[in-house]
């Protein structure tokens, strides 16, 4: 995954924007990760509730992450669209309250939770703080590139996304027993 960064920094001329390798690949590593959890909620009824909140979850941060797409709409409309997503699942998820607390439990349990969960804090909290302009300032004073801030803030975050897929395919591939 940093061999994306690596391209789009030195291949690409420094350009880490929304059409660059590193963001496309983070986009759809959340698509395939909303997609298998989708997929995985059709097959068992018992943790369909939990596993299309976590759909509803990722396609809200994809949603998020083609902010860009839907600033053509209007600015700022990619939260409407995240909001409407996010009540459907819930309302989904809702319509089984029982499954959707064995769910969760089941999949707090698995093994691949400490790795989402690591993915997630990298993600949600770690590659903000990193990627704050203020600590980059600070760090290149008078002669800061945004350039740098932006491919340790976007590094982190493929990092955590992919994680988050590793995390997925964990907890709904199906280990083969001997």
């Amino acid at each position: 995954m940093m061999g994306l960064v690596f391209v789009d920094v030195v291949w690409m001329s420094d350009e880490l924007h929304e059409a660059s390798f590193t963001e496309i690949t983070q986009e759809l590593l959340l698509a395939v990760i909303a997609a298998l959890f989708i997929y995985h909620a059709r097959k068992s009824p018992e943790q369909r509730p939990i596993r299309i909140l976590v759909a509803g979850f990722f396609c809200c941060m994809l949603i998020r992450e083609l902010d860009f797409l839907f600033d053509k709409i209007s600015h700022g409309s990619w939260f409407w669209f995240a909001l409407a997503v996010a009540g459907v699942s819930m309302i989904a998820a809702l319509r089984h309250p029982r499954f959707l607390v064995s769910g969760l439990a089941d999949f707090m349990r698995h093994p691949a939770w400490g790795m989402m969960t690591a993915g997630m804090l990298t993600i949600l909290v770690f590659s903000r703080l990193f990627g704050m302009n203020e600590l980059w300032q600070h760090l290149m004073p008078g002669d800061y590139h945004r350039t740098v801030k932006n491919m340790a803030e976007e590094g982190s975050e493929l990092l955590g996304y992919t994680l988050c897929l590793f995390a997925t395919l964990g907890y709904l591939m199906p280990s083969k027993k001997k």
